[in-house]
């Protein structure tokens, strides 16, 4: 947990603790959010994709770093090898509809927008020359001429990585196209070589941040990291397309706000230092 925040009460952080508990106070609140439910049988997942359709998201009721989730789901295999392997991280689960869109972690106190940033799963762009594998190793040494580590981590060749460049027909000595881009891995995390593009606050219009200062309100937070997709993207007013919030993080990892892989670097040390000076109750307290 080095680099996780730790700016909210103990009264807070068990009122944000599972994605059941953001889920229902999201309702409670009119926030846009994903349509689902909680499950521990598998069989109540197979239910609800039966009523609602694909594609689906499937992950641990508690858990961070996008651990255990599974998306997008696409077919009743990939469901019940999700609902099942699920059961690893979590013993209760969440069963959700998908949105295809732009993933965005905010990072907001209760009285403002600190930090914005999207956040893609591991990708290269083909050149029309160049495998797969020469290219992760030129965007890796990018990473590391820009010192990103060990807040943004290479691209593995792994096995993970071959896996997943098989289920889209490619390996490691296959030559994309030039301007194709090629995901090396589904999931957004840092861990596999996620990737993570500063947005500019100045972008987002009054509407979106009135709604991300209510979520704020609505848990009498301090600090959130909260966890969001837009269609079309975060500098369109919500209103005006889908947009579901996917969960808040009560002690979210600033670090990777001060690391992007693309866009300005922020100046973050005016908000470290009026949050280090508030007095948090029980912050030692787990």
């Amino acid at each position: 947990m080095a680099g996780c925040s730790n700016y909210n009460t103990l009264e807070v952080r068990k009122a944000s603790r599972s994605k059941r508990q953001a889920r229902e106070m999201f309702a409670k609140h009119n926030v846009p959010h994903a349509k689902g439910t909680l499950f521990f049988n598998p069989l109540t997942a197979h239910r609800f994709a039966k009523e609602h359709g694909f594609p689906l998201c499937i992950k641990p009721n508690v858990s961070g770093f996008s651990r255990g989730s599974h998306f997008p789901i696409t077919n009743f295999k990939e469901l019940w090898k999700a609902a099942l392997w699920v059961k690893v991280w979590w013993p209760s689960s969440v069963v959700e509809q998908y949105l295809l869109g732009s993933n965005y972690r905010v990072l907001a106190t209760d009285d403002e927008l600190v930090s914005v940033i999207r956040r893609y799963p591991p990708f290269v762009d083909g050149n029309g020359r160049d495998t797969i594998a020469t290219l992760i190793d030129t965007e890796n040494a990018q990473r590391q001429a820009m010192n990103l580590h060990p807040t943004i981590y290479p691209i593995a060749k792994s096995a993970q990585t071959i896996s997943y460049l098989a289920s889209c027909g490619k390996t490691l000595e296959s030559v994309p196209a030039d301007g194709e881009r090629v995901h090396t891995f589904n999931r957004i995390a840092l861990a596999p070589g996620g990737i993570v593009e500063v947005i500019d606050k100045e972008t987002i219009p009054e509407a979106n941040r009135e709604l991300f200062l209510q979520v704020m309100k609505s848990f009498d937070a301090k600090l959130f990291g909260i966890d969001v997709i837009f269609e079309q993207g975060i500098e369109k007013d919500y209103r005006e397309q889908k947009c579901i919030f996917l969960e808040v993080n009560s002690r979210p990892y600033t670090r990777m706000h001060s690391f992007p892989r693309f866009g300005k670097v922020e100046n973050l040390e005016a908000f470290y230092e009026k949050m280090d000076a508030l007095q948090v109750a029980e912050s030692d307290t787990f």
